[in-house]
């Protein structure tokens, strides 16, 4: 048995270690592609004849909270008004339906030509919105803004320049975080998209691998979106499959990391683990669906390679899980058990994967903060974060794997931006406990008991565990509390 759980342990640490490793590959194409530059371009004639016409999407449901502030900042995008669309596909059943008809009333009076859709049905739910209001879209392009978004007047003059070379299929901005300072909730998320923007994203466009549509803040070429089979409602991440299936098309995207687009974090923690529930699963499910295409592709190995770790990346939580249940039952072996050096020394060797990551998310706040040897002092607290989340995320891999289909559930904004702004008696708060919490908890008393085992139970206390646990003990504990307290909290 002592056997079985060590070689279990060492499989999934060696699964955690390749993945994690990959930060490094990430690092040295960072550095290998700096000299590549993606030359900033700007529409800037006084001929409206001289800029596409435009169709901008505005996806919603139930956005009472953010969907004014998002149409004005559409409306007030610095772009000719008679080349410019603008459809509010608003599936709500609450009281955004008459805030956004009222908004719309409003600009379309000033000569905005802004149409609102609705849909009662929510068939497809945002893949379906998309592919709804693309039948009559009569822009050439199409850029789409979630409702917790904030664009920035310059965005189209900045993205459309892009498309004068013909294969261009889609541009994608960076996000900001307007909301950033809100709470150490808000600033680990921060660092954790900062990274798959600044690294990841700009690291695969500039070394030519395949990037993706973040699903808000970029613009697509309609006939993009038409050659690659429209967007599809059969995964969580309608954005993700339609990148892939586009850029197998031959399609080639591009990122801009120095045009960004500000966009709000979620403040509850209900709301962000929806969020990732909801990215995890559906990578997953893009993963089952594409890789086929994928490998039975003319890409080159590297290529291929490339995809699939980045579609299969999140299938790391359940190993997370896996080596949090086992952790205390292998120190234990270790001091009681049989002599296992040997195993124990070759495992040592895993810590490279912590460095790899410590480094990967160091870079990509150098590269865009000043300050940012203040921000990485919150690096424990975002990697305890991410693994506290992994109970959450384990399911949705697992129903993904499984095949249990769900719904698109929505991510709640509620127009949070200052420390001052409060969330917590407006709607769209998830009181709903779930099982996923009490096993957080469970966890949490799990590794409490370990780390006494740690330091008591033994001659000699197993101090090299312990920076570990207190890690899951942190993670598992401030995920679980700071659900039960989002969760009940008037």
């Amino acid at each position: 048995m002592e056997s079985i759980v060590l070689i279990i342990y060492f499989l999934s640490l060696l699964i955690l270690f390749g993945f994690g490793i990959h930060g490094l590959v990430m690092l040295y194409y960072y550095y290998k592609t700096q000299k590549i530059v993606i030359p900033p371009s700007e529409l800037t004639s006084d001929n409206t004849e001289d800029y596409p016409f435009v169709t901008i999407q505005l996806p919603m449901y139930n956005e009472q909270y953010v969907v004014e502030r998002l149409i004005t900042t559409v409306c007030n995008i610095d772009y000719p008004k008679e080349r410019m669309e603008i459809q509010v596909l608003d599936d709500s059943t609450d009281e955004s339906v008459s805030i956004a008809k009222a908004m719309v009333d409003k600009f379309a009076a000033d000569g905005f030509d802004i149409k609102y859709i609705h849909r009662t049905n929510r068939q497809g739910y945002k893949a379906g919105a998309l592919k709804y209001g693309l039948e009559t879209a009569t822009g050439e392009f199409v850029a789409i803004f979630d409702a917790d978004f904030v664009p920035k007047r310059e965005f189209l003059k900045k993205t459309i320049p892009h498309f004068a070379n013909s294969n261009i299929g889609m541009v994608q901005t960076r996000w900001e975080h307007i909301n950033e300072d809100y709470s150490y909730l808000t600033k680990a998320q921060a660092i954790a998209l900062d990274g798959h923007f600044v690294i990841e994203q700009q690291v695969r466009c500039k070394a030519g691998f395949f990037i993706n549509f973040n699903g808000t803040a970029g613009v697509w070429r309609k006939e993009t979106i038409i050659d690659a089979g429209n967007w599809q409602a059969d995964t969580l991440t309608e954005d993700l499959d339609l990148s892939y299936r586009a850029q197998l098309k031959g399609w080639k995207f591009v990122f801009l990391n120095d045009v960004t687009s500000p966009a709000e974090l979620p403040a509850d923690i209900n709301a962000l683990k929806t969020q990732q529930f909801r990215w995890t699963k559906g990578a997953v499910e893009t993963a089952i669906k594409i890789l086929p295409k994928v490998f039975a592709s003319d890409l080159s190995f590297k290529h291929k390679l490339e995809s699939f770790v980045h579609l299969t990346s999140n299938i790391v939580f359940p190993f997370i899980i896996m080596v949090a249940i086992l952790n205390v039952p292998i120190v234990i072996i270790k001091n009681l058990g049989h002599s296992y050096d040997e195993v124990y020394t070759l495992m040592s060797i895993f810590v490279l994967a912590s460095i790899s990551t410590f480094l990967f998310y160091t870079y990509a706040q150098k590269a865009i903060h000043l300050d940012w040897r203040k921000r990485l002092l919150l690096f424990p607290v975002f990697l305890a974060g991410s693994m506290g989340l992994a109970v959450n995320n384990t399911k949705a891999v697992m129903e993904a794997l499984l095949g249990i289909k769900t719904g698109f559930a929505r991510t709640p904004k509620h127009g949070i931006i200052t420390q001052g702004d409060d969330w917590k008696k407006k709607k769209y708060k998830q009181r709903k406990i779930s099982g996923a919490v009490i096993f957080e908890l469970l966890l949490t008393v799990y590794y409490l008991v370990g780390i006494c085992i740690s330091l008591f139970a033994f001659k000699t206390p197993e101090i090299a565990a312990i920076p570990f646990q207190l890690l899951f003990f942190f993670g598992f504990g401030t995920v679980g509390i700071l659900s039960l307290r989002h969760a009940l909290a008037r």
